[in-house]
């Protein structure tokens, strides 16, 4: 099914809106995180974790300039390079020049990919990525560059994405040591025979699901990309947990290890895009059903009535946000994977779309990072998630203009959907 045409082609401005505020406002933004990187909001929230009614007291001030005055970030923290937007700029530029034929978008998405080499972390043998800061979190303080297989499978695809375009073996060798940092340098733990759980990092002993997927979806493709079977019997083991950890009613708490119970939207299509690209590669048994259980558990708990994105299902503590823009660029992505197989898909892929391009597209170009309880958050945050539906959005205008399929959608292997698939592979 198609989009109507009117929608594409406002999707179409908001993309070369989108470019044109890029250009004005650069590479480097403020984060979400910005409140909690410093150390005096660091040790807040150290204190907020280990004691939430004396923390409460010490956060309380970043949570209200965070829900009524989120400029504010500013002074906390200076605007820096977010890795993880620079994958999602990579690949999107990549989009556009897969769409286009426009040379300046391949030259732009390999520029972001120059500016991941830069920002690679040090002290490490292979090519692994985290975040430009200290980051504070209920297992304790993860210092600036660490490397997080939250992060580092984004930046994978993005040099992936290029290389499949260009061909350029300064690419392929990255991919190459990406897939080893990603097979290797994570602890992992046998939970029973056939399931394994790995590492948020490699110095911790967390049992994150989503994060699991990311290794088991990253490991999966670059067993396909590298001709590396042995990636693929990695990626089962955590594939194999991701499956066990699924609840009765189809959905994932964020963790397993007694320090995340909640249930939130973008995480929750962080964990279903992972399994349908594992689903469409390998076909294995459980994915499938895995996916139609989740989506079924998306549809009735975290949209609403309008069929928008609601942030949780079961949240950790008090939210001061109504909507997030992070929960949308998701669902598009998920939207586009699942859309043949899952037919309410396309219903929640054209909603989507009309709400982000008349509510939260600014007059700049670029997009409402929140909606809060008492008007928007309008500060615009690369890593949270400009970056994000900028990809979505190209990814859009790929499938329905450039008539390709989306990358690793969920059609089984040898099917045909009526386009053709964009190559991902050498």
């Amino acid at each position: 099914m198609t989009l109507n045409s009117k929608l594409v082609t406002q999707t179409e401005q908001a993309v070369h809106d989108f470019v044109a505020w890029l250009d004005r406002f650069g590479e480097v933004s403020q984060d979400h995180q910005d409140y909690y990187a410093w150390p005096i909001g660091r040790w807040c929230k150290r204190q907020y974790y280990r004691n939430k009614k004396y923390g409460t007291f010490l956060v309380a001030p970043f949570v209200f300039c965070e829900a009524f005055f989120p400029r504010t970030r500013g002074l906390f923290r200076k605007k820096t390079r977010l890795p993880i937007g620079d994958a999602h700029y990579a690949m999107a530029f990549c989009y556009m020049h897969r769409l286009t034929g426009n040379t300046p978008h391949h030259d732009r998405a390999a520029h972001f990919l120059d500016m991941l080499e830069q920002s690679r972390c040090p002290g490490y043998q292979n090519h692994a990525w985290g975040y430009p800061f200290h980051w504070e979190t209920v297992y304790g303080t993860w210092p600036q560059g660490t490397p997080m297989i939250t992060a580092t499978p984004y930046c994978y695809d993005a040099f992936a994405d290029v290389y499949a375009v260009d061909g350029d073996p300064r690419w392929r060798a990255v991919m190459e040591s990406t897939a080893r940092h990603v097979a290797e340098d994570f602890k992992e733990a046998e939970l029973e025979p056939g399931v394994r759980v790995c590492s948020y990092t490699p110095g911790d002993d967390r049992r994150v699901v989503n994060a699991n997927s990311y290794r088991a979806q990253m490991l999966t493709r670059a067993a396909r990309e590298l001709d590396r079977e042995d990636y693929w019997e990695i990626a089962q083991g955590n594939l194999n947990y991701v499956l066990k950890s699924q609840s009765p009613d189809g959905s994932w708490i964020y963790a397993t290890d007694g320090l995340g119970s909640f249930i939130d939207n973008f995480h929750t299509c962080f964990v279903l895009k992972h399994l349908a690209r594992i689903h469409a590669l390998k076909q294995p048994p459980g994915v499938w059903e895995a996916i139609e259980k989740g989506c079924a558990y998306y549809f009735d708990n975290l949209l609403d009535d309008g069929l928008l994105p609601i942030p949780f299902a079961k949240p950790p503590r008090l939210i001061v946000y109504k909507r997030e823009l992070y929960d949308y660029a998701e669902a598009i992505n998920l939207a586009l994977l699942l859309r043949d197989q899952i037919p309410k898909w396309n219903e929640v892929l054209e909603r989507l779309l009309q709400d982000i391009l008349v509510r939260w597209r600014k007059p700049d170009g670029s997009f409402r990072s929140r909606e809060l309880r008492f008007g928007w958050d309008h500060c615009p945050m690369h890593r949270w998630a400009q970056s994000q539906l900028f990809r979505a959005l190209t990814l859009v205008l790929l499938v329905e203009q450039g008539g390709e399929r989306v990358p690793h959608s969920a059609l089984p292997q040898g099917a045909s959907s009526g386009v053709n698939e964009l190559s991902e592979s050498p």
